[in-house]
């Protein structure tokens, strides 16, 4: 009887999205599991533990087409969680950048928001056994998002927002500007639209910020790590048997070269301190000790080339990322041999670049990106690669002095957080409610 009764009701459904969109939710008797499976009747709906304001929470595996404008090309299983609150409160979508570790988002939080967490095609869960590389782009990653929201709206009727954190701020704005009418407000955070692969403006913003004695510091500690490399060779080998990390895609020599280059990036993106750089006479061990610390070396491991080759492939064909900058070691340089990161793309895939994708995008936010909220850290070297939105655009840019790559909303003072909430509540309006964070 239960089975008949959601037979019917999906035709119900059915019929009521063709004939009238105002009632696409309006089927009473359900409960919220039984709306999803209505909205999503191929879909593995397994619950999941609750946390926070959620009082319902379940992860959705979805058959999602591989191209939105050929069905007949195949699906991949698509993983999303939804953390349900109340269809009376606002939704909030997360565009995750790359796979989808389950939890409550500071504007979730903010709004007491139903919270849709949708992982990157793939990546994570949502990665095939074999990824069709044709398939692994951003229209068709925004497509996704669309699919789902359009669906979900049958049941969340109230304000929507999108949310993302780097990578997956990125994403926030170009769904925004590919489907501006599907959300009403998108808080990309500490998001970067790179021009090119090796957008330069990185590398002019690691040399021009902090001390002129800080910089040095960091260019005289790469030296000293690869003036010392037979010692710190032997402490990185150490380190990759007691934490069981291989070197095979990438041999272990060029990783830690890559590890030196990757410093001064990693340094500023995460907030390090120019008080607690080794000096160049440290020895080997407090060398690499800091390294580690800083730059990690997971990224080179065969973990992390797994992991990130699908970033890595898009990077090099859309988005574009940064590069590396030789002047302070290329003497002492030995393994690595361009400063371009392809070598962290796949390697047996044609990677041709469109240099306009990005571009398109840029020039759509910034004259037309209106209801849009960007968090930034000041001294984040991605920031050099935020958008600008123009003054008659009807957005806002909150830059934290002294952030960087994990600045959020809760890191500013009383007052920005005021203007912040000013701004979300001018664009939901007053029937929506914000909870200051504590």
């Amino acid at each position: 009887m239960k089975t008949l009764k959601k037979i019917i009701l999906l035709l119900f459904v059915n019929v009521a999205m063709v004939s009238c969109s105002t009632a696409k939710s309006e089927v009473e008797g359900l409960t919220f599991k039984e709306h999803l499976e209505v909205l999503f009747p191929k879909a593995k709906i397994n619950s999941i533990k609750i946390a926070d304001h959620f009082t319902e929470a379940f992860e959705l595996i979805l058959q999602q087409p591989l191209d939105h404008k050929n069905l007949k090309a195949g699906t991949f299983d698509h993983h999303i969680y939804v953390s349900h609150s109340d269809y009376n409160n606002p939704t909030v979508l997360v565009t995750e950048g790359y796979n989808a570790r389950r939890k409550t988002y500071e504007l979730s939080t903010l709004l007491k928001a139903n919270q849709i967490q949708v992982e990157y095609r793939f990546y994570g869960k949502s990665r095939p056994d074999s990824i069709p590389w044709k398939y692994l782009n951003n229209d068709a990653a925004v497509a996704d998002y669309h699919a789902i929201v359009t669906k979900l709206k049958g049941i969340y009727k109230k304000k929507w927002l999108s949310t993302g954190i780097s990578k997956g701020g990125g994403s926030a704005i170009i769904y925004k500007s590919k489907y501006p009418k599907d959300i009403d407000v998108a808080v990309p955070y500490v998001a970067p639209l790179a021009n090119t692969k090796q957008d330069q403006r990185t590398t002019a913003f690691i040399n021009s910020i902090g001390s002129i004695e800080c910089r040095e510091n960091i260019k005289k500690f790469q030296r000293a790590v690869l003036k010392n490399r037979t010692e710190i060779m032997v402490a990185l080998k150490n380190y990759a048997d007691e934490e069981n990390i291989s070197f095979t895609t990438m041999s272990i020599d060029e990783a830690l070269e890559h590890a030196v280059l990757e410093f001064p990036f990693s340094f500023w993106q995460w907030g390090s301190s120019c008080d607690d750089i080794p000096d160049e006479n440290a020895n080997p061990k407090e060398l690499f000790t800091y390294l580690e610390k800083v730059s990690g070396f997971y990224l080179f491991s065969d973990a992390g080339v797994y992991h990130y080759l699908p970033s890595f492939y898009q990077n090099m064909t859309e988005l574009g990322y940064y590069g590396y900058d030789f002047t302070p070691v290329k003497d002492v340089l030995k393994f690595v041999k361009t400063t371009s990161l392809m070598s962290f793309a796949p390697q047996d895939v044609a990677l041709t670049y469109n240099p306009k994708y990005i571009n398109e995008v840029r020039d759509y936010i910034e004259n037309n990106g209106n209801d849009m909220l960007y968090i930034y850290g000041a001294n984040d070297p991605w920031g050099a690669c935020a958008p600008n939105p123009k003054p008659a655009v009807d957005a806002l840019k909150m830059v934290l002095k002294g952030g960087d790559h994990g600045t959020r909303i809760k890191d500013f003072s009383k007052e920005e957080q005021q203007k912040i909430y000013n701004k979300l509540q001018s664009w939901l309006g007053k029937e929506v409610k914000i909870y200051p964070i504590e």
